[in-house]
């Protein structure tokens, strides 16, 4: 009878579960996807109850998977996609209106006006983001405003807001427990990450009730007890999505730095105890938080990642799969001058447009299909790319490689023009599934399976490292192009 890790993979558009050994081996996998709603344009929900739903099932198949009892889990680990704003009724558990997910834009304008009235350089100072409607504190004010009653309910304390991590917990403990760590509190725009504790400026500025939030703890420590076939299974460790990353790629020293390649692109970069202030569109956030202290990291977002390859298969109907995206950029020799930007929710780090939107420059009589495809998969590699550059900017830094991650890092063609547009060696480790090894690294922690990080540390190994080989004035020319591009795509919506 071996010991297990049950990490929980709550992402943007499916929920996973993997179920890890000692030696961070798979034992089982299982992910189920859930719908996308789009009530209007620039808007995306997600049902709250189905979330919980598809992961509920996932947790269980992969038990049944990896045919084990439920008292062979060690601890479960949580992670999520970041800034998602959940609100339910406290007394019947159940969600009062849809999830608003991170990639919705309609509380722009609730920005707008938190910066009109002076609000701007105190966000960023306290929470270290840039004020967007990308963050959770917008929406749950947007929520408050337009369903019935439920300012006046959540002044009564009838009202819970939690990001996804909270939600799930809540959930697994029958409702006992209104948690949330470090890293996910850091991305509300409501939490003050120095003295880490909920502001209170930015909460009156909202009129949003303290008595709403849930309480702040570590992102690795015993938040309590899930049923599972009648064992009692602790719940211990808590981290965004892309600060597990950073942790299951073992990032635990200052300057290093990895990419998550998911629905959209995150990366991060690990400054220690040190906040470092960006100067160049970056976000400052907390990276984990151990030990009774907390790691801080500079952050990069892009909002469309592999999600443009989702909107060719699913929207445009260029191919049926996506891994088939790769073999079509291979069929041509470039993009024949075309460059799509896909601000199709506007543009992250370091531009923080809310008012750009998508668009395909370039494109003459010959373009075909693949051209298309292309260029869609070098955008990936541009935007991380922006972020590269800004991050070594304020940190003075010039990162020696690049660790990569996520679903499209599978991509050996997006993995070697990263390398080349980056002109650095781009490392894909053995095990893909960083995101949710890193939320099993902090529950094996908590639970005694691991002793520290640096028993974790060496358990990380390489598969493939991508070396550039991109001439530099080429390489100068493409990145000049894509700036180009950028251009015509800022503030396109704007009001």
């Amino acid at each position: 009878m071996g010991v297990y890790l049950l990490a929980l993979d709550q992402g943007t558009t499916s929920s996973r579960a993997i179920l890890f050994d000692q030696e961070q081996r798979i034992a089982a996998v299982a992910q189920k996807e859930f719908r996308q709603i789009y009530p209007r344009q620039g808007w995306v929900e997600h049902d709250a109850m189905e979330i919980w739903s598809s992961q509920y099932a996932v947790m269980m198949e992969v038990i049944a998977k990896a045919d084990i009892a439920a008292g062979d889990i060690a601890a479960i680990g949580i992670t999520n996609q970041r800034e998602t704003t959940i609100l339910w009724d406290r007394e019947t558990g159940r969600p009062i209106c849809n999830a608003i997910v991170w990639q919705c834009r309609r509380t722009s304008s609730i920005v707008d006006d938190l910066m009109a009235r002076g609000y701007g350089d105190h966000i960023r100072r306290t929470t270290g983001l840039v004020p967007d409607a990308y963050f959770s504190a917008t929406k749950i004010r947007w929520i408050l405003d337009h369903v019935e009653g439920a300012q006046e309910k959540a002044e009564r304390g009838e009202i819970l807001f939690g990001t996804v991590d909270t939600w799930l917990l809540w959930k697994l403990t029958g409702g006992a427990v209104h948690v949330t760590d470090v890293t996910n509190a850091s991305r509300t725009m409501l939490f003050d990450i120095r003295k880490l504790a909920w502001d209170e400026t930015i909460l009156r500025a909202l009129n949003i009730p303290r008595s709403m939030l849930p309480q702040v703890r570590s992102s690795s420590e015993i938040y309590g007890y899930a049923q599972l076939q009648g064992c009692q299974v602790p719940v211990c460790g808590i981290a965004g999505d892309q600060q597990a990353a950073l942790f299951g790629q073992t990032c635990f020293a200052p300057g290093e730095a990895k990419n998550t390649y998911g629905t959209g692109c995150f990366l991060l970069m690990n400054t220690g105890e040190t906040l470092c202030e960006s100067k160049n569109g970056l976000l400052s956030t907390i990276a984990v938080g151990l030990d009774g202290k907390v790691q801080y990291a500079l952050e990069g977002s892009v909002f469309i990642g592999g999600a443009v390859i989702q909107w060719l298969r699913d929207e445009m109907r260029f191919f049926t799969e996506s891994q088939d995206a790769e073999y079509y950029a291979g069929k041509v020799e470039d993009t024949g001058g075309v460059y799509l930007v896909p601000a199709f929710t506007g543009l992250g780090a370091p531009y923080w447009d809310m008012y750009a939107r998508g668009c395909i420059v370039g494109l003459t009589r010959g373009t075909r299909r693949e051209h298309i495809i292309r260029a869609a998969q070098e955008s990936i590699a541009y935007q991380v790319a922006d972020l590269v550059e800004a991050m070594e900017k304020d940190t003075g830094l010039s990162l020696a490689a690049l660790k990569a991650d996520g679903g499209a890092s599978r991509d050996s063609f997006l993995m070697q023009f990263q390398a080349d547009i980056l002109h650095k060696k781009v490392c894909r480790p053995v095990v893909r599934e960083t995101t949710a090894l890193g939320a099993a690294y902090l529950a094996g922690l908590a639970a005694g399976v691991w002793k520290d990080r640096e028993e974790i540390k060496k358990l990380w190994a390489c598969d493939v490292c991508y070396a550039p080989q991109m001439e530099e004035e080429r390489r100068r020319a493409l990145l000049a192009g894509w700036h180009r591009a950028v251009g015509r795509s800022r503030s396109w919506a704007e009001p």
